[in-house]
């Protein structure tokens, strides 16, 4: 399975993808502010890819729920510089986690080669225009709602087949506009306008949502629903159940894990790829 992107590509088929958090942000759920620093942010980058991660995934904006949104200008101000000095300093695969077509092309120039859009295209109706003429990959996210009332009542008839859904006519869209289907990766979104039960059925059933082949990003990381279910809201109670979930995703077919905490994730991956023959 091959995600192409801006700078190459990678071939899934056989070994799964860390995507590598960094929040440069001051209101992110788990890690608001901590990052806001340039010379922090980048320290943390290089550390993520000296712990294994094969891509950075850079925000300026928080998507957590209830998260207000910022201006495209303060976006950049956040994220540009890091970018910027994060492609000179390493040759890992760095993502813009972005919802605007503005942001995306500025950080693409800059060395990013990936774009993540929470919105699925929905966002900005500049986006799919924006990933098709810069050659970026692009992860289109399923999200109800948007983050500041995404989580206030979420329904579905059958959150499995709305989201599956919405990927395929999310596809059919993007390759209208000529964006290459090689380039396209999917992400349902966990926590994005899903209780706890959308959650779950998602997991259980991720090798279902694939699209054309296409590959399936997961983002579980330390997310609230983790503390639910193990009856402890702390964040540091987030830990090994993200651990156990990289591991899951991947046997179910995830090509690439969102996370925080990237050296055990990593180890995660790699344990379970020896045991189901896939090194």
């Amino acid at each position: 399975m091959i995600w192409k992107h801006k700078s190459g590509e990678f071939d899934l088929g056989v070994r799964a993808r860390i995507m590598g958090v960094l929040n440069v942000t001051i209101d992110s759920f788990s890690d608001g502010g901590k990052y806001l620093a340039l010379e922090r942010a980048v320290e943390h980058g290089l550390q993520m890819i000296g712990e294994g991660a094969d891509i950075i995934d850079i925000g300026g904006e928080s998507t957590r729920p209830g998260a207000e949104p910022v201006s495209a200008e303060e976006e950049m101000r956040r994220v540009l510089p890091v970018i910027e000095a994060l492609a000179g300093k390493s040759g890992c695969v760095l993502s813009i986690d972005t919802s605007k077509a503005e942001v995306a092309r500025a950080a693409i120039e800059r060395g990013a080669s990936i774009i993540n859009d929470v919105t699925g295209l929905l966002g900005d109706g500049k986006m799919a225009e924006t990933a098709r003429e810069t050659g970026a990959g692009l992860v289109i996210m399923h999200m109800q709602g948007r983050p500041r009332d995404m989580q206030r009542n979420p329904r579905y008839e059958n959150v499995v087949a709305e989201v599956g859904d919405f990927f395929r006519q999310s596809f059919t869209h993007a390759v209208t506009c000529g964006i290459d289907p090689m380039n396209v990766a999917f992400d349902p979104g966990i926590g994005f306008g899903k209780s706890v039960a959308h959650n779950m059925l998602l997991l259980k059933n991720i090798e279902f949502l694939r699209v054309e082949h296409r590959p399936l990003i997961v983002g579980v990381s330390r997310k609230s629903f983790l503390g639910k279910i193990m009856g402890d809201d702390a964040m540091e109670a987030r830990f090994w159940p993200t651990v156990a979930l990289t591991s899951y995703a991947r046997e179910k077919g995830a090509g690439v894990v969102r996370v925080h905490d990237v050296r055990p994730n990593v180890e995660a991956l790699r344990m379970t790829e020896a045991i189901c023959g896939r090194t």
